[in-house]
């Protein structure tokens, strides 16, 4: 059973008014578009949604992971674009300079970015390097007191309008993960940071993603993020929140899903009855109901979990797995529902269901979870759940 508190609801409630009120009307218009959603991205950081995971020193209001994934889950059911870009900018574009940044760092570049007075961003994936962290390319080289840094990355949300980017590079030739490091790159400030060509997507086309091109960008050596290796495992530090808070909006957009299949049915009429009524498509919307119950259970029990200080690799994996696969599902059920209509785009249906195929890669593939789900197998002591 999902326990929130008092505030978490009252907080959740808050977060759904704003997202029926101000995201829903214009969700379609902004997929349509295909720009990335400035005015909405302004709001979200006024009205402090961007520092819920942050200390109250820099603008945040140290909510905890649950409360975190209670905003992106809402937010996700009104429009995964925004979703995406939110939680960007929330969650991995912002993390490393608060944690291994500078406090003059932190006031230069975390505090606006909190704001929304800045777009920051994670580069790590490149062409030949995307779950193989090993094959990274781009190069970092010392020369005096500066870093100097050359390669591309690719699949990089909000690539074309971001103003800082966190990006992992290599400080050595040696193939392998130990000489991995993270910098700070400021677009304003620093020379040679080109954005490359902009990836048109089938889902989440608001959320504007793109290549970077770095060419000699020389870098401070203040703007190293917590010394030039270690890189793999500060990014292995935040992944489990990274598939807990994807997890969290997988089931925002199946919920969305489910909502719109549901309305349809009760309203659309087949030999002489609701369709609702036809047991064919009653069984769809007790299996869709049924999965989401669940994706929604494992996404907070590991959020929890996580809260607790409890190790929860194993756990985030999980969520993750079962809510994006669910999504998936729920959404192409619901498109089924609606029949020909759910290639209509008067509906938000078709939406969803392109929406849907943008949460499997994000924080490790199904393939690449089950892997990590598979390392911590404890069936043959009966350890299911804890």
């Amino acid at each position: 059973m999902i326990r929130f508190t008092a505030e978490q609801e009252e907080f959740r409630r808050g977060v759904a008014r704003f997202v029926d009120a101000e995201v829903v009307p214009v969700a379609a218009a902004l997929d349509e578009r295909a720009e990335f959603p400035r005015e909405l991205f302004k709001r979200l950081g006024a009205l402090g949604y961007f520092g819920l995971r942050y200390p109250e020193a820099y603008g945040g209001a140290d909510a905890d992971m649950v409360t975190y994934c209670l905003f992106a889950e809402e937010l996700a059911r009104g429009s995964m674009s925004l979703a995406a870009a939110a939680c960007m900018q929330s969650l991995m574009g912002t993390h490393f300079v608060h944690a291994f940044g500078s406090e003059a760092l932190r006031q230069r570049y975390l505090v606006p970015a909190l704001r929304g007075d800045l777009v920051a961003t994670f580069a790590l994936t490149e062409p030949n390097a995307g779950s193989d962290l090993a094959n990274i390319a781009t190069r970092a080289e010392r020369r005096g007191d500066r870093w100097v840094l050359r390669g591309t990355k690719t699949w990089v949300t909000s690539a074309p309008v971001a103003d800082v980017l966190t990006v992992a590079a290599k400080t050595s030739g040696e193939r392998g993960l130990k000489n991995i490091a993270l910098f700070l790159l400021d677009r304003a400030t620093m020379r040679g940071i080109t954005p490359g060509r902009k990836i048109g997507k089938m889902s989440v086309r608001a959320s504007e993603t793109g290549e970077i091109l770095l060419e000699d960008v020389e870098v401070p050596e203040e703007h190293l993020l917590g010394g030039e290796a270690g890189g793999v495992e500060k990014i292995g530090g935040i992944l489990a929140e990274i598939r807990v808070m994807t997890a969290a909006i997988s089931t925002g957009l199946a919920r969305a899903a489910y909502a719109a299949a549901l309305a349809y049915a009760r309203e659309r009429v087949a030999f002489g009855k609701p369709i609702v009524e036809h047991q064919a498509i009653a069984f769809k919307l007790a299996d869709m109901l049924t999965a989401l119950h669940a994706a929604a259970l494992v996404t907070y029990q590991a959020a929890a979990r996580l809260d607790a200080g409890h190790p929860v690799a194993r756990e985030a994996a999980m969520a993750k797995l079962l809510a994006s696969e669910t999504a998936v599902r729920v959404t192409d059920e619901a498109a089924r529902i609606f029949a020909s209509y759910g290639l209509a785009d008067e509906y938000p249906v078709q939406r969803y269901f392109r929406d849907a195929r943008f949460l499997l890669p994000g924080g490790g593939t199904s393939e690449i979870l089950k892997v990590v789900i598979g390392r911590e197998l404890d069936w043959d002591r009966g350890q299911v759940f804890g």
